[in-house]
């Protein structure tokens, strides 16, 4: 018998490959690939040179009973998708699934993944979370899905989106969930990696002014618990700078981070609040 290894490539950033992923890439005898020509280009720059097949979403199920037949002749197969982990809302789950029915052994070897990479730059309590991938496309779809969403006892719902469909979702959330507090992560790894903090309505105007939105792909988490968000509709920015500036008795550029960081508000907001401030304490 083979062994099936599953192994995470990087999500952009090539550098970000382990040694252990490469030993193993450079020692099995078969590669399984999302697309032959994106991997392909990932094991040119490592200089492997090994046999690939296709294996995606379309031909798994087939592939998947030749994968294990060859399996089971002997020969050593590593899985890997196009970027990140497979299995993670890539394909994988079958071929698994099948080799563990037949006794093959199977052995992970971790990589980057844009599920564990967005949580560890959210700011946001990563205690629990629900991981829901890619949202059906229909409208009816992707409400019942967020309906779900709202109910579930997770701190953080994560999904996976595309910047075609981004801003129409986000004016969903907006709706069903009621404004939440988001972190919207773009191109993550990537040189031009984007994030945007905020409640859904901010991140949408911050989005709709960005000429560059609809480029590359979207992890966004959804923070449920709105306990600030409420405090924040109760007072006016303005008045959350005034009460930081008399309780921490500090200045104004001081309470400006502080109200960014307690109630979640993006800074440039709490900037452009504070000169509001200042105009309205000149003309008194």
């Amino acid at each position: 018998m083979g062994i099936l290894y599953i192994v995470g490539t990087p999500i952009g950033n090539l550098s970000d490959i382990s040694n252990r992923a490469l030993d193993t890439l450079n020692n099995v005898d078969l590669i399984a690939c999302e697309d032959t020509r994106t991997s392909s280009v990932l094991l040119k720059h490592f200089n492997i040179n090994k046999k690939l097949v296709s294996y995606h979403k379309f031909n798994e199920k087939g592939k998947s009973n030749n994968l294990i037949e060859d399996l089971k002749k002997g020969l050593n197969i590593a899985l890997i998708s196009d970027a990140g982990c497979p299995c993670i809302s890539d394909p994988g789950s079958i071929l698994v699934h099948e080799a563990i029915l037949n006794n093959i052994e199977v052995i992970a070897i971790p990589g980057a993944s844009a599920v564990t990479t967005s949580l560890m730059c959210s700011g946001m309590d990563t205690s629990s979370f629900t991981f829901y991938g890619f949202l059906d496309r229909e409208n009816k779809k992707i409400e019942e899905s967020l309906e779900k969403i709202k109910n579930d006892s997770s701190n953080i719902a994560i999904i996976y989106e595309s910047p075609k469909r981004i801003i129409k979702l986000l004016e969903k959330i907006s709706d069903i969930l009621d404004n939440p507090y988001i972190c919207l992560c773009n191109d993550l790894t990537k040189k031009f990696e984007k994030k945007y903090y905020g409640y859904t309505n901010e991140v949408l105007k911050m989005l709709n002014t960005n000429p560059n939105s609809e480029l590359g792909e979207y992890v966004l988490l959804v923070e449920k618990n709105n306990n600030v968000q409420e405090k924040k509709e109760e007072y006016s920015i303005e008045s959350l700078i005034i009460d930081e500036m008399i309780k921490n008795s500090c200045t104004m550029k001081e309470a400006i981070k502080l109200v960014s960081e307690n109630y979640k508000i993006n800074k440039n907001l709490v900037y452009d609040a504070s000169l509001n401030l200042k105009n309205i304490l000149q003309k008194k």
